[in-house]
């Protein structure tokens, strides 16, 4: 895998692939079935969907199996290869600095994954991610709730509230924000955590 030169996701990497198992058995029966509806309904039947930044595989299995082509994506070698095993096909091993799809995606799927940047970082990205999706095509993302930046538990944060999230999308060309909603974490005794959700599309340009 290229090196990613991007300073703060270097660490957070090292943290995956040392951890892949623990963090694989800790997230993969999460129960995201109602945020997986919301997304789908979105899309065209059968569209083709980029998980990026797909962990243990759990969505890109989910959207699979509800019949939707799909391309999985991650930056830790250790979590691609379970990933892989996972979902049955396989896995990009990619950092998000490396994207580089033009009008590929029906929609792009980031699921606690681009929380790993540094906030410097989230426009040039989500650039990125505007460029891969379709016209007409839309991104999910989700962010823990807030305005701290910095390491936690061994990985580095970017947290967002609206109006962080508003300022580094507002300068991607084709990307608008449709809606973002605020939800508790679904994992076993971590309901009081608060996530910022946001759908966006891209737009004709």
């Amino acid at each position: 895998m290229t090196k990613n030169h991007n300073k703060t996701p270097n660490k957070t990497l090292q943290y995956y692939n040392e951890t892949a198992q623990t963090f694989v058995q800790g997230t993969i029966d999460a129960d995201l079935s109602a945020l997986h509806q919301r997304f789908l309904s979105r899309l065209p039947e059968h569209g083709h969907i980029l998980d990026l930044g797909c962990g243990s595989g759990r969505d890109a299995k989910a959207f699979l199996d509800a019949g939707y082509p799909v391309t999985a994506l991650d930056g830790s070698e250790a979590c691609c290869r379970l990933a892989a095993e996972h979902i049955g096909q396989t896995v990009l091993c990619q950092t998000f600095d490396q994207l580089d799809f033009d009008a590929a995606f029906d929609g792009i799927w980031a699921c606690a994954s681009l929380l790993h940047l540094s906030y410097t970082e989230l426009t040039s990205i989500f650039e990125r991610i505007a460029r891969a999706l379709k016209p007409g095509g839309y991104l999910y993302a989700s962010f823990k709730y807030g305005d701290f930046e910095g390491e936690r538990n061994g990985r580095y944060f970017t947290d967002l509230t609206e109006e962080r999230l508003a300022a580094v999308i507002e300068p991607v060309a084709g990307l608008t924000i449709v809606e973002t909603f605020v939800t508790g974490d679904v994992r076993e005794g971590r309901g009081d955590e608060r996530w910022l959700n946001v759908v966006g599309v891209k737009t004709e340009i």
